[in-house]
């Protein structure tokens, strides 16, 4: 129980922080904005960290790549069931969203600013999207994925650099150390910030908004769970049949109380190499894929990812069902998956990413790391569990054979 609750404090710390907040903005009602300016700052310093954060933390890992992590084959199978996995899990999140739809007026009627819907991209605002034409436009937030996609190229530059870019690679590591402390201590604030802008939130939104929490969360919960139970038998399916599924879920009992119990993927990586031997992967297959997957495969944050555009979207008076919205916010939410495995509070870095892409000012980022916070555990589950459903379809097609 001790461990349980070391585990989970960051979580039930900051939903005391939202029930407070929740409580003060019904009982003060109007004069619940005064709060307003402590979550302004919580979020101007998440606003203020993220970049540094971001680029030293995704830099400095592809920096640090060595040559035997050239995996050929097997990472290019990996690659393909990482990407199949995560879109899968989005586009049945987004299937049920439209079965079980929000409403654009469930938060606009109640007084949300609506953003402008925006048209058709175009080519300018593609090109704006992915790259800056100054150096310093990339510190802002408005351009994160430019920023991104900066610190991949700084990346690969400084691991080609080989030994003369050694010192460089150096600086790399140290400011990821540094930025995620300093992202840590940011987030020991968390209850207050979010606790004095939910409170202002319930005051200007009404009660109208638990209904609207718990509609999204009704959503996100039966989804995971029918994506746990439904397609990860699926997957065992396709790698081994019938003998396949009854080899997954007998040995996959222990990772997924371990996963529920820790509320962690890294947690998990122990006993799901145990439980792969026991599923038949052989061990050159779950030696590579089962740590990398750890970080990188994210079922349940692709899950979690479309949930939150989703409440944003309605939080605005927006419809998140036109073609051009659903194509950005799957690219986004396998980057969102991927990225955030080796970034503490991770999650809070695909919010920033999806509410720069689309526009919406910084009032979108509370509901969205508020959703992020509750589904947690049961993206958690599907994190964790889904890396040994995946290593069986890639030990399936990477030409490794299953045991019997």
């Amino acid at each position: 129980m001790d461990n349980w609750i070391k585990n989970y404090s960051g979580m039930i710390w900051l939903i005391a922080g939202i029930i407070a907040g929740s409580v003060a903005g019904i009982v003060l009602g109007p004069r619940a904005e005064v709060l307003k300016p402590i979550g302004d700052i919580f979020l101007n310093l998440l606003f203020v960290a993220v970049i540094p954060l971001v680029f030293f933390a995704i830099s400095s890992a592809i920096a640090n790549l060595e040559g035997s992590q050239k995996l050929g084959r097997i990472m290019g199978v990996m690659s393909a069931v990482f990407l199949g996995t995560l879109i899968m899990a989005a586009l049945l999140t987004i299937i049920a969203l439209w079965l079980f739809p929000i409403g654009k007026t469930s938060f606009a009627a109640a007084g949300a600013m609506p953003v402008e819907t925006g048209k058709n991209l175009s080519g300018d605002q593609i090109t704006q999207l992915f790259t800056t034409s100054e150096f310093f436009n990339l510190l802002s937030r408005k351009n994160m994925l430019a920023m991104i996609i900066f610190a991949l190229l700084v990346g690969f530059g400084a691991r080609s650099a080989a030994e003369k870019g050694k010192v460089f690679v150096q600086f790399l590591n140290a400011g990821n150390e540094v930025f995620k402390q300093v992202f840590g201590i940011i987030m020991k604030a968390g209850p207050i910030g979010l606790g004095a802008y939910f409170a202002y939130q319930v005051a200007v939104f009404g009660p109208s908004l638990f209904g609207t929490y718990a509609h999204v969360l009704g959503i996100g919960y039966g989804v995971s769970l029918f994506y746990y139970a439904v397609f990860y038998s699926l997957y065992a399916f396709i790698a081994g049949g019938v003998k396949g599924i009854k080899r997954y879920w007998e040995n996959n009992i222990i990772p997924s109380a371990t996963a529920v119990g820790t509320c962690s993927s890294i947690a998990t990586i122990p006993a799901n190499l145990d439980a792969a031997k026991k599923m038949g992967i052989t061990d050159a297959i779950a030696g590579i894929t089962i740590p990398l997957m750890g970080t990188l495969h994210k079922d349940g944050s692709s899950i979690s990812s479309i949930l939150k555009m989703s409440v944003v979207f309605a939080m605005f008076g927006r419809g998140f069902d036109s073609a051009e919205v659903i194509i950005l916010a799957l690219g986004m939410t396998v980057l969102v998956s991927i990225v955030e495995g080796g970034i503490p509070n991770g999650g809070y870095i695909g919010e920033l990413l999806f509410i720069s892409a689309y526009g919406f000012p910084p009032e979108a980022l509370p509901p969205a790391i508020i959703i992020g916070t509750l589904i947690d555990p049961i993206a958690t589950l599907l994190n964790a569990t889904g890396d040994t459903a995946a290593a069986m379809v890639i030990n399936r097609f990477a030409g490794q054979k299953q045991v019997a």
